[in-house]
C-alpha cells in the first residue's frame, strides 16, 4: 500500500485565541486538584486489581475537562496538542492508566470534532463537554500489528444506514465509553479499498466485548475484544465523507494520540527520576552514618537522568507546540517526540529502579509500576521502529505508507 507523505496542518481542534490567558492554568490546577484527591489515591489500586479508574475519568468530566479538544463553539474549551500533552504528563505522572483512558477520550473527541455536522455536535460533542459522553478509539484489529491504519473490519452501505462486520482488538476503555470512533474497509459494491471512519454508539446490536486483556503495566486501561455481526449505524454517524480514514489517521489520529501518548509516558520518566532523587536525598545507612547521597557515581547517574528527562521534555513540548501552529516539520516532529519519550521513559525507568535496590524492586512497588508502564511505550502503536521509519520518509519526502 502506498501513500502520500501527508503534511499535519495546524490541528482541527486549534487553541482558540479568544480564549482568556488564564484559562490554561485554570485547567491545569483544576487537573492537579483531581490528581491530588483522586488519581494518585487510587493509582496503586487501579495497577493491582486491573480496575478502569472511574472515579478519575468521572472527576475530570465533572471539573469539565471532558470537552478539553473539543471547539469552543461546540461547549468545548478548544484546546490542541500543547495542552494535552501538559494534561496527560500531569495525569501520567501519578497513574499511567488514566493518563492513557483519558488521553484517548480525548483523541476521539477531536476525530468526531474535525468534521463534524451540526448533528454530530448536538449528539456527541454537546454531551462530550457536558461531562455526559465518553468516548474513544476502536481502530487496531486482530493480525493487523502497528498497522492499525489498514482496517479489515467490513462496512457496507444499506439504504440510510452502514451494516458493518469483523473484530476489533487492544480497545482502550472496553465496554466503559459511550461511544467508538471505529475504521473499515468499504465491502462490494462500493469502491475496493476505500477506508472509512464511523462512530459506534456502546450497546448497538451486535456489538459484543471480550474478555479484558490484561498486560504487564497500564493495568487500568481495559482493553478488550470487539465483535462486530451485523451491527447497523445509522449513515448520519459516518465522520467525514467516505474514504476520509487516511487523511483522519494523519491529521487527526496520529497527531493527538502522539501527544497524548508522549505526555502520559512523559509523566512517567518525571515521577520515576522524582522516586529516584527522593530515595538517593533519604537513604542513609545506619552503620556508617554515610549518605546514599554523598556517593559520587549515584550523584552521576541521578544527574544524568535529570538531563534526559529536561531535554526529552522540551523536544516533546516544543513538537507539540509546532503542530498546534501548523508548523511545516510537524510530523517528524510529534513522530519523533514519542519515540523519543518512549526510550526516555524506559531508560529512566530501569535506572530508578536501580537506584531505589532493593525497596524499588518489591511487589506492587512504585518503582516497578512506573517501569513495567513505561514498558509498553515502544510497542505501543504507532511503534518506535514505526515512528522512526515514518520520521525518515517525511524528511526524504517518500510517501509514508509504502509497501
Amino acid at each position: 500500500m502506498a501513500a502520500p507523505a501527508p503534511s499535519v496542518a495546524a490541528p482541527a481542534v486549534a487553541y482558540d485565541e479568544g480564549l482568556s490567558a488564564t484559562v490554561p492554568s485554570s485547567v491545569l490546577d483544576r487537573v492537579r486538584d483531581i490528581v491530588t484527591a483522586v488519581v494518585a489515591p487510587n493509582a496503586e489500586t487501579v495497577d493491582r486489581d486491573a480496575v478502569w479508574p472511574e472515579e478519575a475519568v468521572r472527576a475530570l468530566q465533572e471539573a469539565g475537562l471532558g470537552g478539553l479538544t473539543v471547539p469552543t463553539a461546540a461547549g468545548g474549551l478548544g484546546f490542541g496538542l500543547e495542552m494535552l500533552t501538559e494534561v496527560c504528563e500531569t495525569l501520567g505522572a501519578a497513574c499511567s492508566s488514566t493518563g492513557l483512558v483519558f488521553g484517548m477520550h480525548c483523541v476521539g473527541s477531536a476525530v468526531i470534532a474535525a468534521k463534524a455536522t451540526p448533528d454530530h455536535v448536538e449528539r456527541y460533542l454537546a454531551p462530550i463537554s457536558e461531562g455526559r459522553h465518553f468516548t474513544t478509539l476502536a481502530l487496531s484489529e486482530p493480525g493487523s500489528g502497528a498497522n492499525f491504519y489498514i482496517p479489515q473490519v467490513e462496512i457496507t452501505r444499506a439504504g440510510d444506514e452502514f451494516v458493518v462486520n469483523g473484530s476489533k482488538t487492544f480497545v482502550t476503555n472496553g465496554s466503559h465509553a459511550d461511544s467508538y470512533v471505529i475504521s473499515g474497509v468499504a465491502a462490494e459494491p462500493a469502491p475496493p479499498g476505500e477506508f472509512s471512519c464511523l462512530v459506534l454508539r456502546e450497546g448497538t446490536p451486535g456489538m459484543s466485548w471480550g474478555e479484558a486483556w490484561h498486560g504487564i503495566g497500564m493495568r487500568g486501561n481495559d482493553s478488550r475484544n470487539l465483535a462486530l455481526r451485523d451491527v447497523r449505524v445509522p449513515a448520519a454517524d459516518l465522520l467525514g465523507e467516505s474514504g476520509d480514514e487516511i487523511w483522519y489517521v494523519f491529521n487527526v489520529i496520529a497527531p493527538y494520540f502522539l501527544a497524548a501518548m508522549s505526555g502520559t509516558y512523559l509523566g512517567v520518566a518525571g515521577a520515576a527520576l522524582e522516586l529516584a532523587r527522593a530515595h538517593v536525598a533519604t537513604r542513609r545507612f545506619p552503620a556508617t552514618g554515610s549518605s546514599l547521597a554523598h556517593i559520587h557515581t549515584v550523584q552521576h547517574r541521578l544527574g544524568e537522568l535529570w538531563a534526559i528527562v529536561q531535554r526529552t521534555r522540551r523536544f516533546v513540548y516544543h513538537a507539540a507546540a509546532s503542530a498546534d501552529a501548523g508548523a511545516a516539520d510537524a510530523l517528524p516532529l510529534l513522530c519523533s517526540a514519542k519515540a523519543e519519550v518512549a526510550d526516555a521513559a524506559v531508560q529512566v525507568t530501569r535506572e530508578a529502579l536501580d537506584l531505589s535496590g532493593g525497596i524499588g524492586y518489591r511487589e506492587n512497588a512504585r518503582a516497578a509500576r512506573l517501569l513495567r508502564d513505561a514498558l509498553a511505550a515502544p510497542v505501543m502503536a504507532p511503534t518506535t521502529d514505526m515512528l522512526r521509519t515514518w520520521t525518515a520518509r517525511a524528511l526524504l519526502g517518500l510517501p509514508l505508507l509504502a509497501d
